[in-house]
């Protein structure tokens, strides 16, 4: 691993103490000087360059820029357009490709071969040679240029049965070792050779300061010390060393640091929200990552869905050309998100010249390709986007595909690797991500039941213990990850699997039933699986209800049951409940595939002696009370929980008291929702229930799969949102509350939307023609509820009931009760 310049390296020095004190008590200082935070500044100043680093940036070769001349000078400006366009293969087939001469081609969350969310080595090989193979078809061309496609490997190969997946890297955070860290990027390298994939969406370099955002568990600290330390050792293990005989050979792909920038910073932790800083303390904390991967040679970056103070950066000259591409010198190409050149004003997903002359120089046009494709070839003919600009990003794009060798690759078949399935999750892989798993587990507490005897009879309870999918977490196999079988993940082990290997006597109870009294019990449980703004939450408390775990482990505290609670999250959460009834606390975020290495730290050995100790420590503060959020080590009052920093271990032990269960009142009274489906996610323990026929899946909106859709057969057919609760709405009622719907539909039957209260055909419903729905287009659908007739407002058993007559399909991206702004009743159709 090279060295890079230790001056990107911004080590907060709040931090460096918080190192030494925390890692033996739980009780870290009440407060810590930060250093000083500039205001935001008025727009007018935002424009200093001065305050950004420098990085060197070499990938400019001179015989590489003349094969570049010599390629543009045989390129139609069809040909250009088409290379700053990016589909998904999804929504574009192999003819289009080369009809249209696109650049890219990636696969979303969701997007494997065959319409499937993920695939086997042979379906990827056959998918990336067919697509390969279109681009380069010289017909009707003077040169043709291959395509790069690229995929979300971001915690291994991810999107492959059988694949290696790693600690996502909130855990690998905590490890602090940029050695293991190029090791496992070495290994997603290899594994993406298998499958033919050129170029992987990582590393994410995001510092996360909120951690109700919905991404934190993709981030590797809130302090911009990990982040930089780590970025130029992953950009080296996806490309190989710059200027190295090993950059960009066969083993290795392109890489991308992402999202450029401040995607960690925005208010309230919203996913693509808004960063309200300085630019310099942008460019000082979310920043920080960018200059080590440019100078490792990292050949892309990607544009944030993000805005700082109020502009996205899609479409932001100053940060996407002056700040990167001239002061920090970055040589290679800038790719946007998904669809996000839609959101820049005065923009949609299929027209937007706005983020090509801001900078971007590929559009990810995932379904919006086609329409984006005519609209910026009609604006280069115009002039309304520069000649020169366009070339500018054409050679980007194509400096990047002469140094990974693409026009002497030949296809993805023919690469050494390809198809090698013997590489997917080999032992040799699997040994560097049980060694992941085994660095990344933080001990918050241990009364001394830790480590356990390999003799012991040990009861293994919740339902994290034999489940791969989550504790592997989003982005595992499918784009939100969860729900997923054991067995399609061929060459993993869950931690239940590594408990029986490393222990003599295990009995797996999920609900912690018992028959014979065990000697210890390890109750594994956590969040369920989320991806993006679907993990956006308004508080970090895991069980606020007390529905979860707690009653569990309360009965086996009473029991007299030693027990050791394995903690599964995407972020630090309030679980001052679970700590108190537990005698050891294990933070084990989303350690992957690999759960055997949980084993290996909390199972001894036969002398009674560790087998391995725990070396992880905290890379982001963990709340003192659910509504501490944002807590980042710094701060001007800085009072969590742990500290940043901390960790125990069996070699320096500490005592954690019992420690405080309060709720604060603004929490109580906001658990119970009115919001039934949003942002992509139900409200907690909702779902959608349907009769037989319907079917149930998702649409795009306003950002990836965020709609429900249920299709209906010609029968027709019944849609129940329900959550197992019974609910009094007359309050909401008699306040001129509406229920709203944001939908589209299909279907041109009459069609019920309403409620259901409890008791036989008990509901409320308006009938509802097509116009009504809005004739096929988004639209919203508002209902008093008032007008919903025999429903009986105080026994809600569905907040959300629709009846369909015919045939089609209807999509919901939210559901909620809103307030009535004119108090006028809304009363649609009869």
């Amino acid at each position: 691993m090279r060295i890079i310049n230790p001056s990107w390296v911004p080590l907060a020095a709040a931090a460096a103490g918080l190192l030494v004190t925390a890692c033996t008590t739980a009780e870290p200082p009440a407060e810590t000087s930060a250093p000083e935070a500039a205001a935001p500044q008025p727009a007018e100043q935002q424009a200093d360059v001065s305050v950004w680093p420098a990085p060197q940036s070499d990938l400019i070769d001179p015989s590489i820029e003349a094969r570049i001349d010599e390629i543009m000078a045989k390129m139609t400006l069809e040909q250009k357009v088409g290379q700053v366009i990016q589909a998904d293969n999804g929504s574009v087939t192999p003819e289009d490709v080369k009809k249209y001469r696109l650049g890219s081609v990636l696969s979303g969350g969701n997007s494997a071969p065959n319409g499937k969310p993920y695939a086997s080595v042979e379906e990827w090989v056959a998918e990336t040679d067919a697509y390969y193979a279109a681009s380069v078809d010289p017909e009707g061309v003077e040169i043709a240029i291959p395509i790069i496609w690229g995929i979300d490997a971001v915690h291994g190969h991810n999107n492959v049965i059988g694949g290696t997946v790693f600690p996502h890297n909130i855990g690998l955070g905590a490890m602090r070792n940029p050695g293991l860290i190029e090791k496992i990027a070495e290994v997603t390298a290899t594994e993406l050779r298998v499958t033919g994939h050129d170029w992987t969406f990582a590393p994410t370099v995001a510092v996360p300061r909120d951690d109700r955002w919905g991404r934190t568990y993709e981030g590797f600290a809130e302090d911009p010390e990990v982040v930089a330390s780590y970025s130029a050792a992953i950009v080296e293990g996806l490309q190989g060393v710059f200027g190295a005989d090993d950059f960009l050979d066969d083993t290795h792909v392109i890489s991308t640091a992402k999202h450029y920038l401040g995607d960690g910073g925005t208010e309230g932790g919203a996913d693509q929200g808004d960063t309200q800083v300085s630019e310099a303390e942008l460019a000082r904390i979310h920043g920080a990552g960018y200059p080590p991967a440019i100078e490792a040679g990292a050949l892309s970056i990607m544009a944030t869905f993000s805005s700082w103070n109020g502009t996205k950066t899609t479409g932001d000259k100053h940060l996407l050309t002056d700040v990167l591409k001239e002061r920090m010198g970055f040589d290679g190409f800038v790719v946007s998100d998904w669809n996000a050149h839609g959101q820049v004003d005065g923009c949609t997903n299929e027209s937007c010249p706005a983020a090509l002359i801001a900078g971007i120089d590929m559009y990810m046009a995932p379904d919006s390709w086609k329409g984006l494709y005519e609209n910026t070839l009609a604006q280069a003919q115009s002039g309304e986007i520069p000649m020169a600009r366009l070339d500018d990003a054409v050679r980007r794009i194509l400096r990047a595909k002469l140094h990974y060798g693409l026009f002497d690759e030949g296809r993805p078949s023919e690469r050494p690797l390809a198809g090698r399935s013997d590489l997917l999750g080999s032992q040799d892989h699997r040994a560097v991500a049980r060694q992941a798993v085994r660095e990344s587990l933080v001990l918050l507490k241990n009364d001394g039941v830790l480590p356990i005897a390999p003799t012991a009879n040990i009861l293994v309870a919740g339902d994290g213990a034999d489940d791969i999918s989550k504790q592997s977490g989003g982005w595992t196999l499918t784009w939100q990850g969860g729900g997923i079988e054991n067995d399609e993940f061929p060459n993993g082990a869950s931690i239940l699997d590594g408990l029986v290997s490393a222990a003599g006597s295990v009995t797996h109870s999920p609900d912690g039933s018992y028959v014979q009294t065990p000697d210890v019990a390890i109750v594994v449980f956590g969040e369920d699986p989320y991806a993006e703004f679907r993990g956006d939450v308004d508080h970090l408390a895991y069980d606020l209800d007390g529905s979860n775990e707690i009653e569990l482990l309360r009965k086996l505290q009473a029991d007299g049951i030693p027990t050791v609670s394995v903690f599964l999250s995407g972020r630090p959460m309030w679980v001052n409940p679970e700590i108190n009834a537990s005698d050891a606390f294990v933070a084990a975020w989303l350690p992957g595939s690999e759960g055997a290495g949980v084993a290996d730290v909390l199972i001894g050995a036969e002398d009674g002696t560790p087998r391995h100790d725990f070396t992880g420590t905290l890379s982001y503060s963990w709340p003192k009370s659910p509504d501490q959020s944002p807590l980042n080590v710094g701060d001007e009052i800085y009072d969590p929980l742990f500290a940043y920093g901390y960790g125990l271990s069996y070699g320096s032990p500490g005592e954690v008291g019992e420690l405080d269960e309060t709720v604060p009142d603004t929490l109580q009274a906001t658990a119970g929702s009115s919001v039934f489906f949003g942002d992509g996610s139900f409200s907690t323990n909702s779902q959608a229930v349907t009769s037989d026929g319907v079917s149930q899946g998702r649409v795009d909106h306003t950002a990836q799969e965020d709609a429900l859709l249920f299709t209906f057969p010609e029968a027709g057919g019944e849609v129940a949102f329900i959550d197992g609760t019974t609910r009094d709405i007359m309050r909401e009622a008699n306040a001129d509350i509406e229920l709203m719907l944001t939908l589209r539909s299909t279907l041109t039957s009459p069609v019920e939307i309403g409620m259901a209260c409890e008791g036989d055909d008990c509901s409320g419903t308006r009938l509802l023609s097509a116009a009504d729905l809005g004739n096929g287009e988004w639209s919203e659908l508002r209902i008093s509820l008032s007008c919903l007739g025999e429903l009986d407002l105080t026994a809600v058993t569905s907040p959300v009931l629709v009846q369909a007559s015919g045939t089609g399909t209807l999509a919901i991206s939210d559901a909620r009760l809103v307030e009535d702004a004119d108090a006028q009743e809304t009363c649609p159709g009869e």
